[in-house]
């Protein structure tokens, strides 16, 4: 289990349930557009203390999993380690690609649940079924 990953999967549950509102479909668009949406288009922490915070005793164990990821995707690291803004976003961006199916797959269940309990089966309950036992 990642550093905070539970908070950062209720961020994403959060933004994720707010766009729902917004535009039933949400969750149909490529997950990578999701994950641009959710961990990519706003900061997560804003400002040197909050992030220090955020940070805690495990600041080694973030760069670490930066320096990793960026190596692999990137062939080279690219964060300023000396800005603990850009290393608790980047961290973020990281641990979201790697938890986000799973909170769509929640977020899916969910509706189905609801959809069941209030015997409202739609096309969309249908369709939100199929892409669980396909995932």
């Amino acid at each position: 289990m990642y550093y905070k990953q539970e908070e950062i999967k209720e961020h994403a549950i959060t933004i994720i349930k707010e766009n729902l509102n917004y535009d039933e479909n949400y969750l149909d668009k490529d997950i990578y557009d999701i994950h641009h949406d959710l961990f990519n288009t706003d900061y997560y922490i804003i400002g040197r203390y909050e992030a220090e915070r955020w940070l805690d005793n495990k600041v080694f164990q973030v760069i670490d999993e930066i320096k990793e990821y960026e190596e692999l995707h990137f062939g080279e690291v690219t964060t300023n380690f000396s800005e603990s803004e850009h290393v608790v976003n980047m961290y973020v961006y990281i641990v979201g690609e790697h938890i986000l199916q799973d909170v769509i797959n929640d977020i899916k269940r969910e509706q189905i649940t609801n959809d069941l309990l209030n015997d409202n089966l739609t096309d969309k309950t249908k369709d939100n079924f199929i892409s669980l036992i396909n995932n």
